[in-house]
């Protein structure tokens, strides 16, 4: 596929300047993005069944360099949706962040609507996309439900890409399938059939008390891989809600419009109250834009009431390395420009490497493979002229 060996140009930039951070918590290994400064109460991004944190990429460098904080999760390894709740809770509290907005595609959205409705008092304001409310109709389609949780690896990544459209698409739009397929391929079996038997798990999203003007709604006018049903039932559950359509993206707007998606977070964003900081992007000190606290953080309050520019990780396993400050805060016209030249920043020689790279590893398996059948070949032609002497010996006694 077109992106599975050849990773986007501002995704190598990306990887090269935010840090990713593991955190074991309990059971649970938690990875994650964690960026912006820290007096900003933070947008937290869930991602569906097939995404990883790396998704979201397009909104963590774009919003961060407006003066907000955002923090992309994975999904751990959880087997339903109380063990979500209470999971996700004591992540948030390892990380010393008290109240949140939540940002949920997918599954991830249906996951952020149970966490407000379990815990309101964190759950700020909610931005869903392609999302549902109950997961009867999941479990209804899938007749091997019960047993998705010792299914192998290959079947399970078979049913999550099947679900992804396949056929002619904008080219935006297939470079955002071939990233999120690339990184499907990234997760482990248990990482699959946790997520789907989350999916698969009958539940259905009590009435919150959230209010409506507090919900984003954002849907893509083409299509997606959410029934039309379950989307008019989340239209219906919150009539209130502010709604933001984009005329195409496919199933992961977040990769193929970015732009269009940015800027209806940071309108939300603005009309929930959030204000960005972008007087704190210049002042953020290298290797100090990490998510989880360190010693001296632990012992301060609530990050949505006191400043801290400082929240770096010191058990993070990834290097401390922060994008270079701005000089100037531009437009929003401006910065959405500049957003999508990222995406020819000087990458073409790492393409071509990376593109050589995997031709390369091809032929070697390709090569190894006819050489281990022409290997089996002298050893099936005796296996085949003994079989036929004795038979013929056997006929002749008869």
């Amino acid at each position: 596929m077109k992106g599975v060996s050849l990773a986007p140009g501002d995704y190598i930039h990306f990887k090269s300047q935010v840090p990713l951070h593991k955190i074991p918590i309990g059971t649970k290994q938690w990875r994650y993005y964690d960026f912006g400064p820290k007096v900003v109460s933070p947008l937290i991004c869930l991602p569906g069944i097939a995404g990883t944190a790396d998704i979201y990429y397009k909104q963590i460098m774009s919003l961060s360099m407006k003066g907000y904080r955002v923090i992309s999760v994975d999904i751990p390894q959880v087997w339903n949706h109380q063990e979500w709740i209470q999971s996700f809770e004591k992540f948030l509290d390892v990380i010393n962040v008290h109240h949140i907005h939540l940002y949920g595609t997918s599954l991830g959205g249906f996951l952020a609507q149970l966490f407000a409705q379990h815990r309101p008092r964190r759950v700020k304001s909610l931005i869903l996309s392609n999302a549902f409310l109950e997961t009867r109709s999941f479990a209804a389609a899938m007749p091997w439900a019960p047993i998705v949780g010792w299914s192998p690896s290959f079947l399970l990544k078979r049913y999550v890409l099947t679900g992804i459209r396949d056929g002619p698409h904008e080219p935006f739009i297939a470079d955002s399938v071939d990233f999120v397929v690339s990184q499907v391929e990234t997760l482990s079996r248990d990482d699959l059939a946790s997520r789907l038997t989350l999916t698969v798990d009958t539940a259905t999203v009590e009435p919150l008390l959230l209010s409506d003007s507090f919900i984003t709604i954002m849907d893509t006018n083409n299509y997606s891989a959410i029934p039309q049903q379950l989307k008019d039932q989340l239209s219906e559950r919150y009539p209130g809600a502010r709604r933001a359509y984009l005329k195409t993206g496919g199933d992961f707007p977040f990769l193929s419009r970015p732009d269009e998606v940015n800027l209806h977070l940071q309108l939300h964003l603005r009309q929930v109250g959030v204000e960005a900081r972008p007087d704190l992007v210049q002042s953020i000190p290298k290797g100090g834009t990490g998510g989880s606290p360190s010693k001296e953080s632990d012992k301060k309050k609530d990050p949505d009431d006191q400043p801290k520019d400082n929240g770096g990780n010191p058990e993070s396993t990834s290097e401390e390395s922060q994008l270079p400050p701005s000089s100037e805060i531009h437009s929003l016209d401006d910065q959405l420009l500049s957003d999508a030249r990222i995406c020819s920043m000087g990458h073409e020689d790492a393409i071509i490497l990376m593109q050589s790279q995997y031709t390369v590893v091809n032929r070697i398996l390709q090569s190894a493979c006819e050489l281990f059948i022409f290997s089996l070949l002298p050893i099936y032609v005796e296996s085949s002229y003994v079989t036929s002497n004795n038979v013929w010996k056997f006929r002749q006694l008869m």
